[in-house]
């Protein structure tokens, strides 16, 4: 993309890089960084959407993995603005100890990022964990698992990540992008989301470890009835005094109806 890159892109790491300008705009456009803002990217790669961010804002953290990638970013962004890197797995980042040291007046930081296909479901769960440390984010990812997480009820790809996003955040699809705006170009379309975590006092889970572990067993064995899929964690007037049907699969279940189930195993005590 910049002189200063010669790396082609890594396979085994899921590098796929943004060079379409008119996309990068319109990512740039929906983030809309204001002042005071903390930008924290995941993979800025070969910095498309660094360099426009540092432009429009000034200053920005990323964390790059691959350092091969290093050198060549540091380089380039002193010509758009301050760039803090952090090196190393953004798994093994803790998003809210950053944002306890460097986020913005509320103590928050905003994510951006595209997510490497092989890593976008632990990357957005390890945000989840995060979440009241994160003001928003604004991902690109597969088209399929954008549309894995806004899905309802009833949808064939409504699940387990559609669950447990929904009951934290509000989940917003914002534009497909085709394959061509990425080098190498990947064989499938990829989209934009924007996620808002919910604050405290909306979100409804009592206990967080409850909640997940009723929803990851539910969506097991999709097949199968709450009845059986629920075996050794909720029993069967368990589900029905949360006022699920036991006989209904999971993917027939509101995201309130595994709140429900979930908080009454918790009042409970499992």
């Amino acid at each position: 993309m910049t002189t200063g890159f010669t790396e082609p892109a890594k396979k085994h790491l899921g590098q796929n890089f943004l060079h379409e300008k008119g996309v990068i705009a319109k990512i740039v456009q929906a983030i809309d960084p204001q002042p005071g803002d903390v930008l924290v990217e995941i993979g800025p790669g070969q910095g498309a959407l660094t360099f426009p961010l540092l432009d429009r804002h000034g200053e920005l953290t990323a964390i790059e993995f691959d350092r091969d990638l290093h050198a060549p970013l540091q380089a380039a962004a002193a010509a758009h603005g301050h760039l803090h890197l952090i090196e190393g797995d953004v798994l093994g980042v803790d998003f809210t100890a950053l944002a306890a040291r460097a986020g913005d007046a509320r103590g928050q930081i905003r994510l951006v990022g595209n997510l490497p296909y092989n890593l976008s479901s632990p990357i957005l769960f390890h945000a989840l964990d995060h979440a009241a440390a994160i003001r928003d984010m604004h991902f690109m990812l597969q088209k399929e698992v954008v549309e894995r997480m806004a899905a309802g009820p009833g949808s064939k790809v409504y699940g387990r990540l559609s669950v447990m996003l929904q009951a934290y955040c509000a989940v917003t699809p914002l534009f497909t992008v085709p394959p061509g705006a990425f080098r190498p170009a990947p064989k499938v379309d990829s989209a934009v989301v924007r996620l808002v975590p919910k604050p405290a006092e909306r979100i409804e889970v009592a206990d967080r470890a409850t909640f997940a572990n009723v929803v990851r067993a539910a969506f097991g064995q999709r097949r199968k009835t709450l009845r059986n899929a629920l075996q050794g964690v909720a029993d069967t007037a368990a589900i029905e005094a949360a006022g699920l049907r036991s006989e209904a699969r999971a993917e027939q279940v509101t995201v309130a109806g595994f709140v429900q189930l979930a908080n009454l195993l918790a009042a409970r005590g499992g």
